[in-house]
This record gives structure tokens, C-alpha cells and sequence, in this order.
């Protein structure tokens, strides 16, 4: 990991966000989501359920509850189901990292232009940022079911950075995990690291793995 005193936003032609984790402090909510879920067919989480399907796409997710937890109710069903759980807290309660909302208005402000590669639903990602009024900071979402493959492949951030119409080396990626900081490093962009305390196990990867880490935006505001 590089020294953060090498950090300038003004190398960047181009920012891309994970939303889970990164943009948003909503990693505790779905552990929650997965307790309440397998509970209701009198299924214990496996302690290590995370970091498994961490980076996974929505719907491999659920392909994966159906296979291991020998779950009868179709793909879309599963699906269906986690964006009702979830989708009040995204409307309504869900907030954004410290410092995130200050960071996009400077972004937006310069004329750098955002995108958002997350694994999540697109459904749930609309549902976030009209909530916290920041739509129009993105010029792309893209999930990882839009690219056919779940972190740490990089196919989310190329796709991103083409729609964004940005070359990858000009790309920055914000990441919590390292299947994520995987991705956006196999896509030939920078990665800085948000410390979520839902990673915390993993914090020594994370450094090793991005080019810089920070616990909040606002170090990124010149």
C-alpha cells in the first residue's frame, strides 16, 4: 500500500464506487437480512456466510442459498424476497459513509464523472440514492449481474469505466473487500480501501491488496 500523502483525486479522470460497504453503512444490515431469512426455515448462518458470498452476483447468491441450504423456493423467488426485506431500509434508514456525500458534491462540482460496480440489485441501488438525493452524481450503474460475473472478476469495473467512456488506468475504485479491491485491480484501476468495521478480519488484505486505505472521504477532499 502506498502512502496516502501520494494521493491526488486530480490523477483521476473517472471514480468508481462499490455501494455495500463503501458508499453506504449497510454491511450489518444484511447479515441481518440473512439471519431473519434462513430463520425462517430454522437455518443457523454459518459464521463464515460473508465472507463466501462476498462479491457474488445477486442472483449467483441465490443460486447458491437454493444448493447449500437446500432452499426449494426459485432464483427469483429468493430474490424477490431479500429486495422486500431490504428495500424499506434503503428508502429510509440506510446512511451514507461519513464524508461520502461531500466527496460526490466535490466530484460533481469538478466535472469528474462516477460510477457505482456493486453486486447489489439495481432496484435497491435506485432506491439509495434517491433516497439520499445523490442520483444525479452518477453517470453509470452497472451490477455484476450486468456483467455476467461476481467480484473478483473485473468485468463490473470494465463495463463501468466503458459506459463511463473512461480508460481503466484513469479509473479509481473505492472498495471495502478484497474481492472487490481484486476486481477493480484486475481492471487495471487504483483502488482506495474504506475501512468498514464489517471487514475488520481482513483489514491487513485490504492494505496489502489496495494502493491506499482510509476510514471516511473526507481525507479525499483537497
Amino acid at each position: 500500500m502506498r502512502d496516502f500523502s501520494e494521493f491526488s483525486i486530480d490523477r483521476y479522470k473517472a471514480v468508481i464506487f462499490d455501494l455495500d460497504g463503501t458508499l453506504i453503512d449497510s454491511m450489518g444490515m444484511w447479515s441481518d437480512i440473512d439471519v431473519e431469512y434462513l430463520g425462517r426455515f430454522g437455518i443457523e448462518v454459518p459464521e463464515n456466510l460473508q465472507t463466501i458470498i462476498n462479491g457474488m452476483q445477486f442472483s449467483e447468491i441465490a443460486v447458491y442459498f437454493r444448493e447449500v441450504f437446500g432452499i426449494t423456493d426459485s432464483v427469483e423467488k429468493i430474490g424477490n424476497d431479500w429486495i422486500e426485506m431490504a428495500r424499506d431500509k434503503y428508502e429510509h434508514t440506510i446512511p451514507l459513509k461519513p464524508g461520502a456525500y461531500q466527496f460526490l458534491s466535490f466530484l460533481k462540482n469538478k466535472n469528474i464523472p462516477c460510477g457505482i460496480a456493486s453486486s447489489n440489485h439495481l432496484e435497491l441501488i435506485e432506491a439509495i440514492l434517491a433516497h439520499h438525493d445523490i442520483s444525479d452524481c452518477f453517470r453509470a450503474i452497472v451490477t455484476c449481474d450486468d456483467a455476467c460475473a461476481g467480484k473478483p472478476d473485473p468485468a463490473v469495473y470494465r463495463l463501468a469505466s466503458g459506459r463511463l467512456g473512461v480508460p481503466a488506468e484513469d479509473c479509481l475504485v473505492f472498495e471495502d473487500i478484497p474481492v472487490g479491491i481484486l476486481a477493480g485491480k484486475g481492471a487495471g484501476m487504483d483502488v482506495c480501501a474504506i475501512r468498514d468495521p464489517h471487514s475488520a478480519e481482513c483489514f491487513d488484505e485490504i492494505e496489502r491488496l489496495a494502493d491506499f486505505a482510509i476510514d471516511d472521504f473526507f481525507p479525499c477532499i483537497p
